[in-house]
């Protein structure tokens, strides 16, 4: 077969951006980046449900290689993010590259052509010599399978499917869910609404937000000199690696420095609500780290107006007007918002299905062994393939580290590829068992095996009871690693 381009990318968020950025300045320009939604931009261009913000500082969340110096604020609201995109994209040239409202069902490798052939909905199919795909790992919306649910007379509306039509003053809303997109969510719509009740069924460690708006003239001095950028995204990265990779991964040598944060997003509760019964209910019973923490100085603050209600009883089902919880009591609404958070374990990994060497479904055999992937990246048995968000390729807390980790890995194989003269590679079953090993040996000494984590229901752990998420590992090893391992660790043809 003829492949119809070098290079298919399935996402045009930064993953695929950043993929499509190393790809091109290795002088790769048949490149095609393919994108189910009607625009650029990931998460950012899908969610815009108020306070949407992110929740690790602006200057840490950008690519390293391509700062913003006029970011707003410390934690940059969503639309920003959204802009930032938009000028990476117009800066490298990657529009040219993209195509959007287009639904990938599925790609597969044909053996006999050496190309992957992608099934495209209502389109012709697309061959490629190379498949990356880079659909995130937050990029599958769940629905609760909850009772009456598709009954419910009034309005529906998940945080990924925002309507900014609809105006919710005076209304009667409730919100199931209570992570890091609802922490952001439910103040806002405690400004709103008449009646609000949050069904939480884990709290969430949250920690004081030190935010304010960036001065103009911090903003020119960043324009200026992008060195001072540089060094507060250096201080800002160290912080959070100091508190995810020393109170979290290592939490066998550092169980002080996880129990001081801990006693951190105590201490901000017990400044904000001053209900003993309401601080009980707001307080994890599970070791901080198991689910990922967040930030925010008006999440508890929300809880303490009198129009807003917790509930924790559970949800016994869904009436056409209200919800029924658990202890019986009924509250009626017009208004339900599901901040329901994402599959991640069935369905996203991967987000499309993937058929390699054999006719190996690699949903199916990630879930009947064993996640994984050699570097977070490639996968035995799945030649000219990519994932890059994978398995154990989450490095440090902001996802541009583990995009820029994947970019030098990609750059590296695909130097080695060309020296070669060759076009196919396939990393082997030795290196890929040989990190699987490396990477779960370093987790034992994580606060998700040692710590107490079974009332957390994090999705950082999958249907195996495996946190196969996170790459126990700092930025700076990573990296390194991205940059020197064994070439030997591919076949080439």
């Amino acid at each position: 077969m003829t492949p119809d381009h070098e290079v298919v990318i399935v996402g045009a968020g930064f993953g695929g951006m950043g993929a499509a950025i190393q790809f091109k300045r290795m002088g790769v320009s048949d490149l095609l980046i393919v994108e189910r939604e009607d625009d650029l931009g990931g998460t950012w261009h899908v969610n815009r449900y108020p306070g949407l913000a992110v929740d690790i500082a602006s200057v840490t969340y950008s690519y390293s290689f391509e700062p913003n110096p006029y970011w707003s604020r410390l934690f940059a609201p969503g639309d920003e993010l959204k802009r930032y995109a938009d000028h990476v994209a117009d800066k490298y040239d990657l529009r040219r590259h993209m195509r959007f409202s287009t639904v990938v069902e599925g790609a597969r490798w044909d053996e006999e052509g050496q190309v992957w052939v992608l099934s495209v909905s209502g389109e012709p199919p697309i061959i490629t010599r190379y498949l990356v795909t880079a659909t995130g790992f937050l990029s599958q919306p769940h629905t609760p399978d909850i009772p009456g649910i598709d009954g419910f007379a009034g309005r529906v509306m998940h945080t990924t499917a925002w309507d900014d039509s609809v105006d919710l003053t005076g209304r009667r809303a409730a919100v199931i869910g209570t992570g890091a997109t609802a922490v952001q969510l439910i103040p806002e719509l405690a400004r709103t609404v008449d009646e609000l009740t949050v069904y939480q069924r884990t709290p969430i460690w949250v920690v004081p937000k030190i935010d304010g708006p960036i001065p103009a003239a911090v903003q020119k001095l960043f324009a200026r000199l992008p060195v001072t950028q540089k060094l507060a995204r250096l201080a800002n990265t160290g912080l959070l690696e100091l508190v995810m990779i020393g109170g979290v991964l290592r939490f066998r040598q550092a169980r002080a420095l996880n129990r001081a944060a801990a006693a951190v997003a105590r201490r901000h509760l017990r400044r904000q609500v001053a209900d003993p019964e309401l601080r009980r209910k707001l307080t994890p019973d599970y070791d901080f780290g198991c689910k990922r923490p967040t930030f925010s100085n008006t999440y508890f603050r929300a809880f303490t107006k009198p129009h807003v209600h917790l509930q924790t009883s559970g949800i016994e089902r869904i009436e056409p007007d209200g919800i029924v919880a658990g202890d019986g009591s009924k509250a009626e609404i017009d208004t339900l918002v599901l901040a329901t958070g994402f599959d991640l374990w069935d369905v996203n990994f991967p987000a499309i299905e993937v058929i390699g060497r054999g006719g190996r479904n690699l949903g199916t055999w990630w879930r009947q062994t064993r996640f994984q992937a050699f570097e977070g990246i490639a996968v035995p048995e799945f030649p000219n393939f990519l994932t890059l968000a994978s398995p154990y390729s989450y490095s440090g807390l902001s996802y541009f580290t583990t995009i820029e980790t994947h970019m030098r890995h990609i750059r590296r194989l695909f130097g080695e590829l060309r020296r070669r003269g060759a076009r196919t590679f396939e990393v082997t079953h030795e290196a890929n068992d040989e990190f699987l090993q490396r990477v779960t040996a370093k987790l034992n000494d994580s606060v998700f095996y040692l710590g107490s984590c079974a009332t957390s229901r994090s999705y950082y752990f999958n249907q195996h009871g495996e946190a196969a998420i996170l790459r126990p590992t700092s930025t700076i090893s990573a990296r390194r690693e991205a940059d020197s391992y064994s070439l030997d660790a591919y076949t080439y043809a």
